[in-house]
């Protein structure tokens, strides 16, 4: 059984061999201690670990083009900076590793920055968004043996990195039909943007990106969901289903769960990562929405972190998920530099054997 198989035969319930064995994310200071701690640095690391192989069709769904990056301020302690997105930011650089900026000011605070800054880069007409010698890739996806995705965008999250998380709050009530306007907006961007591609191509899954909730909950109510963001995210996956494309899953951390009702009436299928800190848990998912909701992550990084026994202790809690299908186990979000190599190593070895073997955790 190829990778394409099992994953199309796992996500749809079927008898296959084993789960998927995937992974995603990483901090690059991760990396860098793990290769300090044994990781070979002339490997690929896919390859190393030996998960299965996936691919994405790389139609680019960004700003075209990006804003121009450009310093403002630098000292020994810190960054001042316009990032691709537009975004003044002040990131910390005496920490020896990744920390959360300080976010300044944000490129979309008016209609007009929407007019003018924002809504002429998303032209799905930008010949750049298709990846060079596309006809070549058509011919050469056509007998692969491993699946295909593709990007489907996003409607909050967006708008959210373009106006800061007060702004976009504030202004779903003081101004609510500019939000729906720019919701539409970037749903017709999307379904206009991909349409050639699902046209043309076989593909077998989507990952849309929102990122709408702290561990407390959600940003916003599903009150509030239901009004702005149902019917975008409608026009969407209607777009993949209507060609047999049915495998969309959403990607958002904290706590979704309140939004996962409305992800599935909006034609969703899938949810990840399953973030563990924020209360999140996938056999609970499964057991509150049934087989129409796929899941991927929830592992729990702390587990990770502190060595074999909590590593266990994660993976004998998705056990009952491996022998039912449609889960594909992994970090519920970057795997982060506090994880040792040897820890991470054991990890997936115990995945691969769970995904072999369920019936003995």
């Amino acid at each position: 059984m190829n990778d394409r198989e099992r994953f199309i035969g796992w996500m749809n319930y079927q008898k296959v061999d084993r789960a998927p064995w995937w992974e995603m994310w990483y901090w690059r200071e991760t990396l860098t201690r793990w290769k300090k701690e044994g990781l070979p640095a002339d490997r690929h690391l896919q390859e190393y670990l030996g998960v299965d192989r996936r691919e994405s069709i790389g139609v680019s769904l960004g700003l075209v083009p990006d804003f121009e990056e450009e310093t403002i301020e630098e000292t020994a302690e810190y960054r001042i900076y316009q990032d691709a997105n537009g975004v003044i930011r002040k990131e910390f650089t005496d920490k020896g590793y990744n920390t959360m900026p300080q976010w300044l000011r944000f490129p979309l605070e008016t209609r007009g920055d929407w007019e003018n800054k924002i809504k002429p880069r998303l032209n799905p007409e930008s010949p750049c968004r298709y990846p060079l010698y596309w006809e070549e890739k058509k011919r050469t996806w056509e007998g692969r043996d491993y699946p295909l995705n593709i990007a489907g965008g996003s409607i909050f999250g967006w708008i959210r990195n373009w106006m800061g998380f007060d702004r976009i709050c504030l202004t779903m009530y003081d101004d609510p039909d500019w939000i729906h306007e720019m919701m539409d907006y970037i749903a017709d961007f999307v379904v206009a943007t991909v349409r050639r591609a699902v046209e043309e191509v076989d593909i077998d899954y989507v990952t849309m990106w929102e990122d709408m909730a702290y561990k407390s909950g959600p940003i916003i109510s599903p009150k509030m969901f239901r009004e702005f963001m149902l019917a975008p995210y409608k026009k969407v996956t209607s777009l993949f289903h209507e060609h047999g494309i049915h495998l969309i899953f959403v990607d958002s951390d904290g706590d979704s769960g309140p939004l996962v009702p409305l992800w599935l009436e909006g034609g969703v299928t899938g949810f990840y990562p399953i973030e563990r800190a924020a209360g999140m848990d996938a056999v609970k998912l499964r057991k509150t929405h049934g087989r129409q909701l796929r899941l991927m992550g929830g592992i729990d990084k702390r587990a990770m972190a502190q060595g074999k026994e909590a590593i266990d202790v994660e993976l004998k809690n998705v056990a009952p998920l491996l022998k039912d299908g449609g889960y594909i186990p992994w970090c519920d979000h970057l795997v982060p530099p506090d994880v040792p190599f040897q820890n991470y190593m054991y990890y997936v070895n115990r995945m691969k054997e769970l995904t072999l073997h369920p019936d003995k955790w």
